[in-house]
């Protein structure tokens, strides 16, 4: 399983599995060098790869808790600012940008954290707060407050987001490995 985690966020990154790929891009890529560690952390539960973890998350500025429920096929398109609650669950073939949010809300009808669905794109700044469902091929632009469920294919922006259009996240997600290539 940890194998397959890791060839399916290496895909995202490069559309390439090779050992060359995978060192250019635990080199080059902060993201992917987190994503790393993350999944051997969530896998593994030892002291030292979680102490190794929280040196990671300290010098990318990526805050993923090593519990978080997270898809195959991750994708960290620029590092820093990223805080997700551990109980936050991220679907399949997901985009986050930085100074993303994915935050509990601790009183009202709301109380809990988000879910987001498959092949969501979570642009630069955005903020998704509360017990809220984010449908399957969802776009959220750069600085939306997302406070609402979300449907499928919608493509949402604003403060507090509203729905634009049912274009979905097309044309952001890509390099998606398939289980059957493996």
């Amino acid at each position: 399983m940890l194998v397959f985690l890791v060839k399916s966020d290496l895909y995202r990154y490069d559309g390439e599995l090779s050992l060359r790929a995978f060192l250019r891009n635990y080199i080059h890529e902060p993201g992917f060098n987190f994503l790393v560690w993350f999944r051997v952390c969530s896998v593994f539960h030892s002291k030292f790869i979680g102490w190794l973890l929280h040196r990671k998350k300290i010098r990318f500025g990526i805050d993923i808790p090593a519990k978080t429920a997270v898809g195959e096929g991750l994708y960290i398109g620029h590092y820093g600012g990223i805080v997700i609650n551990g109980r936050s669950v991220i679907g399949k073939n997901c985009n986050i940008s930085q100074g993303v949010t994915l935050g509990i809300v601790n009183r009202g009808e709301k109380l809990g954290v988000p879910v987001i669905g498959d092949f969501v794109y979570i642009g630069p700044g955005a903020k998704i707060i509360g017990k809220i469902k984010i449908g399957n091929n969802v776009a959220i632009g750069a600085n939306a407050v997302v406070t609402r469920d979300v449907p499928d294919n919608a493509v949402v922006v604003g403060v507090p987001a509203r729905c634009i259009s049912f274009n979905g996240s097309a044309g952001y997600i890509n390099n998606v490995l398939n289980g059957e290539c493996l």
